[in-house]
Parts: C-alpha cells; structure tokens; sequence
C-alpha cells in the first residue's frame, strides 16, 4: 500500500477533529494521503498526529436558505473550486469525497482527467440532509450515484437510503463506522476539569452537545418536570455545552422549579470532556435530528448506558435493554420512562454500562483506517 495515492475531500470539518485520529492511522498504512477541507476544526493543532495530513484549500461557507427548528437548517454549500488543481497535482489513486458536497460534484465531473476513483463517503442519514422532498435534490443525486465508483455508508440508515432511494447497487456499498471516538484524547487530561468540584444527586444523567433547539434538549427538559410530577428528586441532569437556545431554556428551569436537579457547566475543552463522561452514571441524547452522533459512542467509551433518540444516526449502536434504550425525542414521557428505570434501578447502569463498553470496543480509529484503505484497494482493483 506504500504507493497508493488517496485524497479525502470533505468541505467543512468544523465539528470534525474525529477525522484526525483515523488520519494518523491511515497515513500510517497510505502515508500518500491528503485530507483536503475547506474550514477547519476549532483549536486545530498542526503539531498533533495525523494532522500535517490536513490541507486547507479556500473558505468554506454554508448559506442556509431554510431555518429548521428541529431540524438542520437548510441551505447549500459554497467551497473553493481550487481543489480540483490540488486533486490534479497530487494525482490520487482513489478521491474518498463527503456525501453530495460541491467537491463530489467536482470530483465527479474531472475524473476522467484524473484518471482517479470515486468512493463517495455517506455519514449519515435524515430527513432534512437527504432531501427526499426535493425532486431536483434527487435527480442530481441519482445521477451522481451514476460515476461514483463506490460507497462508505457510516450506518445502516445510510446504506439503505443509497440503496432504496438514489439507486446505488447493494454491492458497491461498504457499510463501515469510520466516524468514531478518539479515546486517547478522551482520557488525556482526566484530571483536569472541574467535575471533581461537582456535589450531585445520582444517578447523574449527563447531556452533551450544542444548546441549540436541534438537540432536543427541550424534551429532555419537559421529561424532568415529568419525574418531578411524579414524585422523582433524587437523581441530576447535568448538561455540558453552550447555545443560543441556553437563556430559554434556563427560565424554563427556573419556571419549572428544576434547579436543583439541573446544573449547567457551559463549554467544555474537548481533552477535558472524558472526565464528565467518567463522573456521570447514564448519557441521555435527546437530539430530534443528527446524522450520526458521536458523543453517543463517547459515552460508551467510558462505559455508560445510553437514552437515546431515535432521531440520531448513532441509535444503531444502542441494543435496546441491553446497554440503553431508545425513545421518540417528541416524546418527553419516553424520555422519562428511560430515566426512570436507572432510578428506580441503579443496578442496570453498571450491567449496561460493561455492555456499552464491549460494545464500543471494535470501534476504534485503527480500525476505521484499515477498513478504508481496503475499500481503496477493492475499488482499484474491481473497477
């Protein structure tokens, strides 16, 4: 594999610095490999491992044409077209492009110039990213699905809407997590944060994530006001992040007389959230949308069961009754039913927990490397 040439062009990583941890294990195996974006991490470090794989081309912007309360905005993106020079100057064996994006497209249109393959990396699915309303959405979609060489669906959900919906053949699909936790940077300063300071009521159920109303946070909210009717104080929420939603939903606490129960820590440095994760009893993710959903597979890392939404792409690493449940996220009194079982019984969250641990243990960024450069290495040689 020391010759194989492999371009991964994915727009925007603003959220992205899971990428790094599969890069460095990736240009390990192919250390020809350029992860091309547009919009970088926050907090990007040159100096960490796998990422002087990183190359910044242009800006990205995303124009949202559509605000989805609960949902992703909806809108397009806006990249450089200067990748298709970069793609052209380093002269890829295989091009691992992000979903639809303008890059696929680009990728897509200069492939016979490059002479390069295109496996088209997919996520996640859900309504407001799949666009199935939008017939125009669709055609260009079906089309592209066309000229694509092969498909990386990070889930089942994924694989079945590339499948079912757009046309892509069953046997062009790889089905393979390569979003996953990075564990050592998890762990890294434990020590740290300041949840050593915190004196809550357990269980603690934990949230974290953007305080925005995608997240769900408010349901989350409405199932403790739920417990409370019914007589249930002894347990916490605490809820890591920060938003444009956190103002509202703070007079609703106070409205609901749920202080005591609810603490907020704002924004937490991501070397530091693994101490969270160790100090809390049970992870709870309410989002009504998202593609995939790292911070589920976070929690399990550190051996936590899970509540979690039906609406996130990661409910597939839930085993309902085994280490967590699922839930409709519009749906407060799901929400409550979940918590209630680890109040009621805290034996489940050590048992679940192992669970979520053995669980997890298959996903790792080695792992998510080795399998994408065998996909390259299929592709190459099946096509």
């Amino acid at each position: 594999m020391d010759n194989l040439r492999i371009a991964i062009v994915v727009p925007s990583v603003e959220f992205g610095s899971y990428w790094r941890p599969v890069l460095y294990e990736l240009t390990k195996i192919c250390k020809n490999t350029i992860f091309y974006t547009g919009c970088l991490w926050p907090k990007f470090d040159l100096e960490a491992p796998g990422a002087s794989a990183v190359k910044l081309v242009g800006k990205f912007t995303f124009v949202e044409a559509t605000q989805v309360s609960s949902g992703y905005g909806r809108g397009f993106m806006v990249a450089s077209p200067k990748i298709v020079n970069e793609l052209l100057k380093f002269k890829p064996d295989v091009v691992f492009a992000s979903a639809f994006s303008i890059w696929t497209v680009l990728a897509l249109l200069f492939k016979p110039w490059g002479g390069w393959k295109v496996v088209i990396i997919y996520d996640g699915s859900s309504p407001n990213t799949n666009f199935q309303d939008s017939k125009f959405r669709s055609f260009v979609r079906r089309l592209m699905v066309r000229f694509t060489d092969a498909f990386i669906a990070n889930s089942h959900d994924g694989k079945k809407y590339l499948q079912e919906v757009i046309g892509a053949d069953e046997n062009g699909i790889f089905t393979k997590t390569y979003l996953v936790p990075d564990t050592q940077a998890l762990r890294e300063r434990l020590e740290a944060a300041k949840q050593s300071e915190l004196q809550l009521n357990r269980p603690v159920f934990l949230f974290v994530g953007q305080v925005i109303s995608r997240k769900g946070i408010k349901s989350l909210l409405e199932a403790c006001s739920l417990l409370q009717n019914q007589g249930y104080s002894n347990y916490s929420l605490l809820i890591i992040g920060d938003g444009a939603q956190r103002e509202e939903l703070e007079v609703f606490v106070k409205n609901r007389s749920l202080a005591e129960r609810v603490t907020w820590t704002g924004w937490v440095e991501y070397g530091q959230l693994g101490a969270y994760f160790q100090y809390a009893d049970v992870f709870v993710f309410p989002t009504y949308e998202d593609v995939w959903g790292m911070v589920v597979l976070e929690a399990m890392v550190f051996g936590k069961p899970v509540l979690c939404s039906k609406g996130a792409g990661a409910y597939e690493m839930i085993v309902e009754g085994e280490n967590g449940y699922l839930f409709n996220p519009l749906k407060p009194e799901e929400i409550a039913e979940g918590m209630r079982r680890f109040i009621d019984n805290p034996d489940l969250i050590a048992s679940m927990g192992k669970k979520s641990q053995q669980l997890i243990a298959q996903y790792t960024p080695e792992a998510a490397a080795k399998e994408m450069a065998e996909v390259a290495i299929n592709v190459i040689e099946t096509n």
